[in-house]
């Protein structure tokens, strides 16, 4: 059935110059064959993500077109403006593709708003909610290597598609055939942008993106206090947070900013990061070089699409050191609680909301500040599900009471202006943290060591498990049924006295047999709880092929020094 897949396609005409080479090169090679055409890329709740290339199993015009096509039917059953919002980050052809998918779109009678130049995921979920969008489109592969590409899509509240708008919009998608089924004609973009249906969104839509985000500092006073002596190094990994970011730390009154120039222009080659993965410290190495030199207090960086934030801190030895994602959210939370209940503006209906796989931390700070704290699964549509559900509840604006949402792969928010990951909010929290901060003579690292002791040491690591190719997922499922039918005693010399299985919704004490619910949607996720208070959890990437392994584990003892 691939080869005849595979024969269609070298009988098209194909619009992508780039893809006959590829077919033609693999003509007779049936591995190559198979792996490009024996399955399709999967749409999930992350959407779209793979490998550049030629192939129902590779992200090119034609995938573009088919699932915007699939994504199309759904909206038109959704009533309301029937408009699309559009944006797209710095990778190979991520132009190309969000201008296919506008194309699409407008063909089927929808109208689109698609930013004039590349804009990271929050400008994109902001302009979702802004203009009162049905959908949107950001066309990414967040922090995947230069060879990716991908597309997600997002629901009218900004949040990228939960499972059941995902199961629909997947189920439009496979009765789409990828050549006959799409409504679109070469030129569709140009017609349907002088027409109208398109419309360009630029400066208007930036500045009331960047009114939001600095609504969101607790007391901006701090950064004038320390502005002459604080110095920030910041890099974007040649993404969209080249114009937004520092344009809204200078904003905030940050006067010492110093870019990595090479990194500042977007680009998808990534060519001194291969990985641009800001969780990373070997992503840093310019950024460390250029802190040295201007005498940086710290570092942040973002990945290209500009919604994963990461940190290097100047330790107790003066060189530079990697926060984790778990850190940053610890200490980020901790700064707005401090900062709030001193600017007499922490809400008695305070709230946080994490994932579960994050760290514990977070639970303690919440426990001990009286906030209401919520776990919900990996993925930022969790927490902007609990942000919307929160204000339907209670009937009013959370703003005053939402004070930061997080999850361990480097990805915050706060504010109700969006919901997904925001990186520029991000930042300029940071750089309102490090200068209280350095306005009470402490540096982010002794702020650090003083919530350890404080609050006690948590210390969370992950391990991945590859598993590519074309039967990596049925791999993953199988090691994840294996484990289900024969869990382990013990997990590293420690007993397992608790399993929580999200995918049949049970948690079991093993000491005593007494069963309840997670609190959680179905999925699949396996959560163990060991003796003496540490955790493991495993569960397959929602975007990469791989099994994620999330160990989590506390002392009460907290020095760290």
């Amino acid at each position: 059935m691939y080869l005849d897949e595979y024969k269609r396609w070298m009988a098209a005409d194909l619009e992508d110059a780039d893809l006959n080479p590829e077919l033609a090169r693999i003509e007779g090679n049936d591995e190559e064959i198979k792996d490009r055409f024996a399955v399709s890329l999967k749409f999930g709740t992350a959407g779209l993500r793979g490998v550049l290339g030629a192939g129902t199993n590779r992200m090119n015009i034609y995938v573009v077109r088919q699932a915007t096509q699939g994504l199309a039917n759904w909206v038109k059953t959704q009533g309301g403006n029937q408009t699309v919002a559009i944006s797209y980050d710095s990778r190979l052809k991520s132009d190309v593709f969000a201008k296919t998918a506008a194309g699409v779109l407008a063909a089927n009678g929808i109208n689109v708003r698609i930013y004039d130049a590349l804009m990271p995921v929050p400008a994109l979920s902001f302009a979702t909610r802004y203009y009162n969008c049905n959908a949107g489109v950001m066309v990414t592969a967040s922090h995947n290597p230069a060879k990716y590409n991908g597309y997600k899509a997002y629901w009218s509240d900004g949040a990228q598609l939960g499972p059941e708008q995902a199961d629909a919009v997947s189920a439009e998608i496979a009765k789409t055939d990828i050549f006959d089924g799409v409504l679109y004609a070469e030129g569709d973009f140009e017609r349907a942008l002088e027409s109208g249906m398109i419309e360009l969104l630029g400066d208007e839509t930036d500045e009331a993106f960047l009114e939001q985000v600095l609504r969101q500092p607790i007391n901006p006073s701090v950064v004038a206090e320390a502005a002459d002596e604080l110095r920030v190094v910041y890099t974007p990994l040649y993404g969209t947070g080249y114009k937004l970011v520092p344009e809204a730390m200078r904003r905030l009154g940050m006067k010492h900013i110093v870019t990595v120039d090479e990194q500042m222009t977007p680009c998808g080659d990534f060519s001194t990061t291969p990985f641009p993965n800001p969780e990373l410290p070997e992503v840093f190495e310019h950024a460390i070089r250029l802190a040295n030199e201007c005498d940086a207090d710290f570092i942040i960086g973002n990945d290209p699409d500009a919604d994963r934030t990461g940190v290097m801190i100047r330790g107790a030895d003066g060189q530079f050191i990697t926060l984790t994602g778990n850190q940053i959210g610890a200490m980020l939370l901790d700064y707005i609680i401090t900062a709030s209940r001193e600017c007499g503006r922490l809400s008695e209906h305070a709230f946080a909301v994490k994932t579960i796989v994050s760290t514990d931390m977070v639970t303690e700070i919440c426990r001990r500040n009286g906030v209401q704290l919520y776990d919900v699964l990996t993925g930022f549509k969790f927490i902007g599900k609990v942000v919307s559900d929160y204000e339907e509840r209670t009937g009013r604006s959370a703003d005053e009471d939402f004070l930061l949402g997080f999850e361990e792969s480097n990805g915050y928010a706060r504010g109700t202006f969006l919901r997904d990951k925001d990186a520029v909010t991000a930042t300029v929290l940071l750089c309102e943290m490090a200068a209280y901060y350095h306005t009470k003579g402490k540096t982010v690292y002794q702020a650090l060591l003083d919530m350890y002791d404080r609050y006690g040491l948590y210390v969370e690591r992950t391990s991945n498990v590859y598993m590519e190719g074309i039967d990596g997922t049925e791999r993953m499922r199988a090691l994840m049924e294996r484990l289900r039918s024969k869990p382990p005693k013990t997990v590293g010399g420690s007993e397992v006295i608790g399993i929580r299985d999200y995918l049949t919704g049970r948690t079991v004490d093993l000491r005593t047999g007494a069963e309840s619910g997670t609190g959680c949607p179905e999925s699949n996720v396996l959560y163990y709880i060991l003796e003496g208070d540490n955790k493991v959890v495993i569960r397959p990437s929602g975007t990469e092929p791989k099994i994620k392994i999330y160990y989590l584990f506390h002392t009460e003892s907290g020095d760290m020094a």
